[in-house]
């Protein structure tokens, strides 16, 4: 089993003004997506198919994308889910503004925490997974990493078997990482900014928590 995540939204703390305009997003989007080792190379596809079709040389970040683009990748995305249901993706969406200001002193323990309450469920019945963040995702400054976090909680709290390898990737050499920045950013930008439409395409195929609303 392969994990893939990446984030939208920034973990800044700055309410006092707008968004875009000297102020922190008001949300965080951690997206998540489970593969089996089987099928690597089927999200994948959807990417490089847009690149393809569209021309694209440097790596195409959602944000950049047309609506209309974007609303491609949820309809391929949807129909790739519906055939293969051993696929899974999920989000988790933090309301930053609600979160108390002692947790604020240290944002990369909430989000190790949003993690935690997503990716152990999901793998604690695979002997080992192979974890791979974005190399440039939040650092965690704590004694430990994220993976070793989840690692102890896979062994400690779950009683799980499963072996974590850590192995951080650049997006811009991994379709598979660009993908879940894609889904990242939609649903982040339906929290954000409202942007429904291209939303409630993928929210039909992928499983959403929120956190602090």
């Amino acid at each position: 089993m392969k994990v893939y995540l990446d984030e939208s939204g920034d973990t800044g703390w700055t309410f006092s003004h707008p968004f875009r305009h000297g102020g922190s997003s008001r949300f965080l989007c951690i997206a998540f997506l489970f593969l089996p080792k089987i099928h690597k190379k089927l999200p994948q596809k959807i990417i490089s198919d847009l690149y393809a079709e569209y021309g694209w040389v440097n790596e195409k970040k959602c944000s950049q994308a047309a609506p209309s683009q974007k609303l491609q990748f949820c309809q391929t995305a949807n129909a790739l889910l519906q055939q293969h249901g051993d696929i899974k993706i999920e989000c988790i969406v933090v309301k930053k503004e609600n979160v108390q200001e002692h947790i604020r002193d240290d944002a990369n323990k909430l989000y190790n925490y949003m993690c935690r309450l997503v990716v152990p469920e999901q793998v604690k019945s695979f002997a080992e997974i192979e974890f791979i963040p974005d190399k440039r995702t939040i650092k965690v400054e704590s004694g430990n990493s994220l993976s070793d976090y989840l690692q102890t909680v896979l062994w400690f709290e779950l009683n799980a078997k499963t072996k974590l390898v850590n192995h951080p990737k650049e997006s811009h050499h991994e379709y598979n990482l660009q993908f879940v920045d894609w889904v990242a950013n939609i649903v982040w930008s339906h929290f954000e900014d409202n942007e429904s439409t291209v939303f409630n395409e993928i929210n039909r195929c992928v499983k959403i928590r929120k956190l602090f609303f």
